[in-house]
């Protein structure tokens, strides 16, 4: 009796572990004691858009408990492309978030909106890449959201001037990876996924409306201050005595 328990066990942890590791996420069947239990696992795509240097990209996805990271990388488009077609890389970054789209089918899409702080070239070059982006999302019927980026670091780093490597550092803690991200483009990426993971979470505990595209209505702004107002609120009472 005792070794047929045994060998329940270690089929269980068999089952749950290859699931695991299943590229084609929607429904996952985890085995749990006799029975198996249906749990939908959310994937998100995180585009970090570059106006010159790589463009990174991440694919996260959750169970509701816990986040894996599925694929990353970072494309780099050879300067002398660049050169000879003004349209090189922005064809380049459509065909590859194209290709993500089709191959790891994200529910959502995340993507890093524009620094106002950029100068006006920059943020002109930035924008076309973004556009792509959200052209490719579009094509395949994937919805987008944008976070600036103080609110990605502070959503992974605690810290919204963190730098590059401190990001870099938590990405890999909090998604359990065996080794830091590299490129940090990438890294950035992945972070940027996190963000609406955790934004997704947040909105579901307090029963917010799901945010769409860059910005923020008023009235959900305001419903957001109240929340963090009160938690912020409650961490500061005192009990009497």
């Amino acid at each position: 009796m005792q070794r047929q328990e045994e060998n329940r066990a270690r089929k269980t942890h068999t089952v749950s572990t290859n699931n695991w590791h299943q590229s084609v996420p929607r429904f996952t069947l985890f085995a749990m004691s006799e029975s198996a239990t249906r749990r939908i696992v959310f994937r998100v795509l995180g585009v970090d858009p570059a106006a010159a240097g790589p463009t990174g990209y991440g694919i996260v996805e959750s169970d509701g408990q816990n986040c894996r990271m599925v694929h990353y990388g970072a494309l780099k488009v050879a300067e002398k492309l660049r050169k000879e077609s003004a349209g090189a890389a922005l064809e380049a970054v459509h065909t590859l978030i194209c290709g993500l789209l089709r191959d790891f089918s994200p529910d959502a899409l995340a993507v890093e909106s524009i620094f106002s702080a950029l100068n006006v070239k920059t943020a002109l070059r930035l924008a076309e890449v973004r556009g792509v982006v959200l052209l490719a999302a579009a094509q395949h019927g994937v919805t987008v959201h944008s976070y600036a980026p103080r609110l990605i670091k502070a959503s992974v780093a605690g810290y919204g001037n963190a730098d590059k490597r401190h990001v870099q550092v938590m990405v890999r803690s909090l998604l359990q990876m065996s080794e830091i991200p590299e490129p940090a483009d990438a890294a950035d990426a992945l972070a940027v996924a996190l963000c609406h993971m955790q934004n997704k979470q947040f909105r579901q505990r307090f029963a917010l409306p799901a945010i769409t595209g860059n910005g923020t209505s008023r009235t959900v702004r305001a419903r957001e201050n109240a929340v963090y107002g009160a938690k912020a609120e409650s961490s500061r009472v005192q009990p009497e005595r």
